[in-house]
This record gives structure tokens, C-alpha cells and sequence, in this order.
């Protein structure tokens, strides 16, 4: 074989080489002819014309960002650290290349000043305690924003929420005086509670003398059975009255 065919055919496998691309299962690649966007191709193998289509390599999987801790100022003016991940994939590989220089800088940056702009929108207490509804609208409003870019935002969860010592001590003295108001306010309907109960049982005692008579008795029971060297003896009010009488008369 002479070395002219044996030039032709290593140029021709040194372009077959270079023109064969294989994509993996999760991969896609923008493809450009000549400049101009023409297809998105892959998995699997495919042909690329060298020196008139270029191509872009994009992953479609699921990509876990962190989002940097962002100084925000809750609506009561409380000042916070706050970080977040972000879990967010490409579902249109070539308007997240058209579209936009760097989705995930773009993405990013996008999620931090929503993280900002959400919770500014709160007091501190709505921070701590409703972190699933804070979570859904960062959600919802960074979906939005990146559709147009081809990314889907699946979730978004606040990680961790960052006080000052100072407040947590104020924090945690409030919490100390709601617990004393809850106590009192038990404590003040349980004496209401029982006033009440109180005011029937005496109700019932002044309609019916005999039943006056039998608690008499019951008391008289209570005290015979505790362990005291002095033993008291109530007096019925119709006794003393008596005797109150009777000395009037004499």
C-alpha cells in the first residue's frame, strides 16, 4: 500500500475519531451548526461534522447547590443568618445554554435574594416555626423565575437559622413568661372551676336539711380516722341558733 492511501486513511479515522461523540444516559448535547442552534442530541452515539457543528455538553441530573448563609432582617427587625440548599435539574438543555451565560451562577445567585427577600417578608417567630410554608414559596417563586432558563426547582430547605446570643436570651425569657401566663391562666380557671362546683354543692346542701345532717356525719367520720391526739367537734348552726334563743328568753 502506498503512503499516500496510508495518509488518507489515518486522516480518515483521525476524523471518524474525532467525529464520533457518545453521550452518556444522562447527558445531552446542544448542538450548532455553523453557529446557529440546531438539535439536541443524545444518549447514546452520534456524528459530529468537525469545523461545522460544535456542540455543548449538559447534565440532566439533579444537582444539590448550597446556598451561602445570607444576613436577612425579619420584619420585626431581628437580624439572622440563614442557609439553604437548593435542589434543582435542567429539563430544556438548550435554553439553559441560550438563555442564559451560567445557569447555575444565575440559579444561585437567584436563590440567594429570594432566601433574603422571602424571610424579610416575616417575623422571627413565623422563621422558626414555619419553615415548610418558607420553604414551598422560595420553592414556587424560584420555579418560576427559572422556567424560562429550562431548570425545574423540585425543593428548596431552609438548613439552618442563626441567632444572636442575645436574642436567644430574650427568646428564651419570653418563653419562660408565656409558660407563667399559661400556669396562671389554668390555676385562675380551675378556681373558677371549683367556686362554681362550690356555689352548687351549697345550693344542694340548703335544700335538703338531711343531706346537711349526713355530711355532719361524714366529717365527723374523716376526723375519727386520722392519728390526731385533738379531735374537733363541728357544731350544727340550728344548735347554736337554739341555744342563742333560749338565752334571749331568760
Amino acid at each position: 500500500m502506498s503512503p499516500f492511501f496510508v495518509t488518507i486513511a489515518t486522516f480518515v479515522l483521525v476524523i471518524l475519531f474525532i467525529s464520533i461523540k457518545i453521550l452518556r444516559e444522562y447527558e445531552r448535547a446542544v448542538v450548532y451548526t455553523l453557529g446557529r442552534f440546531w438539535r439536541v442530541k443524545g444518549p447514546g452515539l452520534f456524528i459530529l461534522i468537525p469545523g461545522i457543528q460544535t456542540m455543548d455538553r449538559i447534565d440532566l441530573r439533579t444537582i444539590v447547590m448550597d446556598v451561602p448563609s445570607q444576613d436577612v432582617i425579619s420584619r420585626d427587625n431581628v437580624s439572622v443568618r440563614v442557609n439553604a440548599v437548593v435542589y434543582f435539574r435542567v429539563i430544556i438543555p438548550e435554553n439553559a445554554v441560550i438563555k442564559v451565560e451560567n445557569y447555575y451562577e444565575a440559579t444561585s445567585q437567584l436563590a440567594q435574594t429570594t432566601l433574603r427577600s422571602v424571610l424579610g417578608q416575616h417575623e422571627l417567630d413565623e422563621i422558626l416555626s414555619e419553615r415548610e410554608k418558607l420553604n414551598a414559596d422560595i420553592q414556587r417563586i424560584l420555579d418560576e423565575q427559572t422556567d424560562v432558563w429550562g431548570i425545574k426547582v423540585s425543593n428548596v430547605e431552609i438548613k439552618h437559622v442563626d441567632i444572636d446570643e442575645s436574642m436567644i436570651r430574650a427568646i428564651a425569657k419570653q418563653a419562660e413568661a408565656e409558660r407563667e401566663r399559661r400556669a396562671k391562666v389554668i390555676h385562675a380557671e380551675g378556681e373558677l372551676q371549683a367556686s362554681s362546683k362550690l356555689l352548687d354543692a351549697a345550693r344542694i346542701l340548703g335544700e335538703s336539711p338531711q343531706a346537711i345532717q349526713l355530711r355532719y356525719l361524714q366529717t365527723l367520720t374523716t376526723i375519727a380516722g386520722n392519728q390526731s391526739s385533738t379531735i374537733v367537734f363541728p357544731l350544727p348552726m340550728d344548735l347554736i341558733s337554739s341555744f342563742k334563743n333560749l338565752l334571749e328568753k331568760s
